[in-house]
């Protein structure tokens, strides 16, 4: 059932909450459990819908799925059966995409729908392709499948030509199978790929670099049971910081990891928020102090993520000054300005840069999430407009955010879901 949030506005959020798993770290974890030749436990799993429909996806293949009341997984693949990734769910979620590294590689076959997921621009698997072509996969798109296939595959020098994170963890799940030596060049940085490695070495696999752009990996036989603990949400905790700062308040994320989101905590000082860092806590605090506009550049890790654009820009619509948010990564990723407008908020789009004049006061509206973050960027505008906001087609921000409505009341926000 479509379920919709209603906001009311205009309090400062004030507490303490805990950072939950990193949805874009558990989910081609998850899938390097295909890799296997036993059993990987993932703890500190988040509860999403993408994590449901990855879940489902693995089941689809006939691989074994145990989860606890702790939400622990177990993922057996002596079951599979499959290996075929169906459209109906690799349309819900494009990191479906990151299990046609694993199958090719363990298996020597692999049919895997051309993926979905946000609406936010194209994100080709180009990359992907040429990447697995390269350690000796065949493959053809064949009615809207990927389809690979290799009698073994063989460790090669690949050169990806831009940095892409699900290209890069769907070839180092390749790699770690190929027989030989592979490096991986212009590789993505981000955190989420450095806790795939590590989950892959904890089940066996010889992977250095990880975290650097060249990823050098020495092919195994074959991998083991395992178990591992996903990251912290780098994305989810920024999100909150942010929420502390538009609303004036003073909000400490725990069980999180600071060092990777070092570029936000730089911009939330550049706008006037305190900022302390304790270990796995970290607190952003207002002190009563007004918003400053900030200007914004996304880039690839450790540069600002794409990931956090909505969400200041938000910030921006409420600070004092002329703030620019510039999107480098995707082509179509304002489509919450529009939204953003409801509120009263004054935006502009010149190109890949939206120019916004803050206001005092916003009022609040009734919105629609259009993709993820953006959905999280209409929470925190409602989160400081005075009155009422409602928010629906909230089964994007349930996509990457658990329990948000528990987490803001735990703030003191005033939140409740409705059915749509």
């Amino acid at each position: 059932m479509a379920s919709k949030l209603i906001i009311s506005g205009g309090t400062p959020l004030s507490g303490q909450i805990s950072a939950s798993g990193a949805k874009n770290a558990v989910l081609p974890i998850l899938c390097a459990g295909i890799l296997g030749e036993g059993p990987l436990t993932v703890s500190n799993v988040p509860h999403l819908q993408d994590v449901t429909t990855c879940l489902e996806l693995l089941g689809s293949m006939g691989v074994t799925l145990e989860v606890d009341e702790k939400l622990n997984v177990s993922i057996d693949p002596r079951t599979l059966s499959s290996q075929v990734a169906h459209y109906d769910l690799v349309s819900k979620m494009r990191a479906s995409i990151v299990v046609l590294g694993p199958l090719v590689a363990k298996y020597g076959y692999a049919k895997v729908s051309l993926p979905g997921g946000c609406a936010i621009g194209s994100r080709p698997v180009d990359q992907h392709i040429k990447g697995l072509e390269a350690l000796g996969a065949r493959i053809e798109i064949e009615d809207g499948y990927i389809v690979a296939k290799a009698d073994k595959l063989k460790g090669a020098h690949i050169y990806m030509d831009m940095v892409t994170v699900t290209g890069t963890e769907n070839i180092l799940m390749a790699a770690v199978l190929a027989e030989g030596e592979s490096i991986l060049e212009n590789a993505a940085r981000e955190p989420e790929v450095v806790d795939l490695a590590d989950c892959l070495i904890a089940m066996g696999a010889k992977i250095e670099g990880a975290g650097t752009n060249t990823i050098t990996v020495q092919g195994v036989p074959a991998l083991k049971a395992a178990s591992h603990r996903v990251v912290a949400d780098r994305i989810e905790t920024c999100t909150y910081l942010c929420a502390a700062a538009i609303t004036g308040g003073k909000v400490t994320v725990h069980k999180t990891r600071p060092d990777t989101f070092e570029a936000v905590l730089s911009k939330l000082e550049e706008a006037g928020v305190k900022v302390t860092v304790e270990g796995e806590s970290v607190t952003a605090d207002m002190e009563g102090r007004a918003l400053k506009a900030v200007d914004i550049y996304t880039a690839p890790y450790p540069a600002f993520p794409t990931d956090m654009q909505a969400q200041f820009l938000a910030m921006n619509i409420v600070a004092k000054g002329v703030g620019r948010v510039t999107e480098n990564i995707f082509e179509n990723r304002f489509m919450h300005v529009d939204e953003l407008k409801r509120f009263g908020a004054k935006i502009s789009i010149t190109g890949n840069t939206a120019i916004s004049e803050g206001l005092p006061v916003l009022k609040g509206a009734e919105v629609m999430a259009t993709d993820l973050r953006a959905s999280a960027s209409l929470i925190i505008a409602a989160l400081a407009a005075q009155g009422e906001t409602t928010v629906s087609r909230i089964y994007h921000i349930d996509r990457g955010y658990e329990c948000i409505e528990e987490k803001l009341r735990q703030l003191g926000a005033t939140v409740r879901r409705e059915a749509s």
